[in-house]
């Protein structure tokens, strides 16, 4: 054989692998599997383990990568996901400041994200290098609107608050306190502390001393059982609520005892068995709860897992309408059509809610999304 034709010949065989190869959709994910941060990482790589293998008729290929609760590590994962594997779409990550650090590389390299972190300012407002992200939990506003509501129907009018020194922290503080406000609630201290600290005994006395009828920690994973748990040692007897950020088993288990009795509000997943038969997400929260349950047992729902579930509920709507505009072996194109398709979505079902996407709303959920719940005896016992 002419060497030049053999030479044509290898280079087209090798051409012809490396589009098939990319035919696959990739799906990069980037979660806090290690760190503070992985109480709510691991629950939600255990629900990417239980994503489909299929949508749309093609193959979906999934690359994981851990950044350690680290918003350097996010954004170094974040670009090899995109410059060297190619992906097609980045799911994750788990936490507000590496959400907030990753914002600028996807929207820099045109590729969507589909982040699993709560905070208000990761997509509002939907500007620049936020055209390509959305949300899948509920937004620290929406949240602190239901933690509001509920201090007004208990009639707390003192209330104090220590959340985290970092964006997720300062989201909740910003959302929280112009509600409070509005509903006359006076909030009579202000305390942080870091993800990492060991002890917070300055920051729980100035909050004892403060008086105040109900504590907010605005904290998530198991570091948020640190103050709760200096309040109940330093004789605190006022009412006690937590964010959405605690809602795994993980903190039930770590906080023990001393959060009996603690308010939250989480999503319906986490409780679908206790939802009425009418409520309008009680049969795709049950879809999850069933299918997750059943992999890992009972009483393993949390919040996390809701989260990156609905992640892949979005992804399975909207990868069949971008492939009917553009096919996955043109990157840039499919990129952009995946966009434009989860721009789209109206009235997706998930575990968190049911999704209406917008140009100016990429979380797409409303107050249908939230539901409060009590520690009982290590459990979440949903508010009627």
């Amino acid at each position: 054989m002419n060497k030049s034709v053999h030479l044509a010949l290898v280079a087209a065989a090798t051409m012809a692998c490396s589009v098939a190869a990319h035919a696959d959709i990739k799906v990069g994910v980037v979660l806090s599997e290690t760190g503070p941060a992985a109480s709510q990482g691991i629950p939600e790589a255990k629900t990417v383990r239980l994503f489909p293998k299929q949508i749309g008729g093609q193959t979906i290929q999934y690359i994981i990568r851990d950044d350690a609760t680290d918003p350097t590590a996010a954004v170094k994962a974040t670009k090899e996901l995109i410059d060297s594997d190619k992906v097609d779409v980045v799911v994750g990550p788990t936490i507000t400041p590496n959400s907030l650090a990753m914002i600028p590389v996807v929207g820099a390299a045109k590729t969507p994200n589909v982040s699993l972190s709560a905070g208000w300012t990761i997509v509002h407002p939907v500007v620049g290098e936020r055209k390509w992200v959305f949300t899948t939990p509920q937004t620290t506003l929406l949240m602190a609107q239901a933690v509001v509501d509920n201090m007004v129907k208990n009639k707390f009018k003192r209330v104090a608050f220590i959340g985290f020194d970092d964006a997720y922290g300062e989201d909740w503080w910003n959302n929280f306190s112009k509600d409070a406000k509005v509903a006359g609630i006076q909030i009579v201290a202000n305390e942080r502390f870091n993800r990492t600290a060991t002890a917070v005994t300055g920051q729980v006395l100035h909050l004892l001393a403060a008086k105040p009828q109900a504590v907010l920690i605005a904290a998530s994973g198991t570091p948020a059982a640190l103050p709760e748990r200096e309040l109940k040692k330093v004789g605190f007897q006022g009412q006690m609520y937590q964010t959405h950020g605690v809602a795994n088993p993980d903190f039930l288990r770590v906080c023990g005892s001393d959060c009996e009795g603690t308010l939250l509000p989480v999503a319906p997943g986490l409780v679908a068995d206790q939802l009425p038969a009418d409520n309008p997400i009680e049969p795709s929260a049950m879809r999850f709860a069933t299918a997750y349950t059943t992999a890992y047992g009972k009483n393993s729902l949390s919040q996390f897992s809701a989260n990156a579930w609905d992640a892949i509920t979005l992804l399975e709507s909207s990868i069949p309408v971008a492939l009917k505009h553009a096919k996955p072996e043109n990157i840039v194109a499919f990129r952009a059509a995946l966009r434009d398709a989860l721009e789209n979505l109206k009235d997706i079902p998930g575990a968190d809610g049911i999704y209406s996407m917008s140009p100016t709303d990429h979380n797409g959920l409303d107050n249908r999304a939230v539901v409060m719940v009590r520690i009982e005896h290590g459990t979440w016992k949903l508010l009627k």
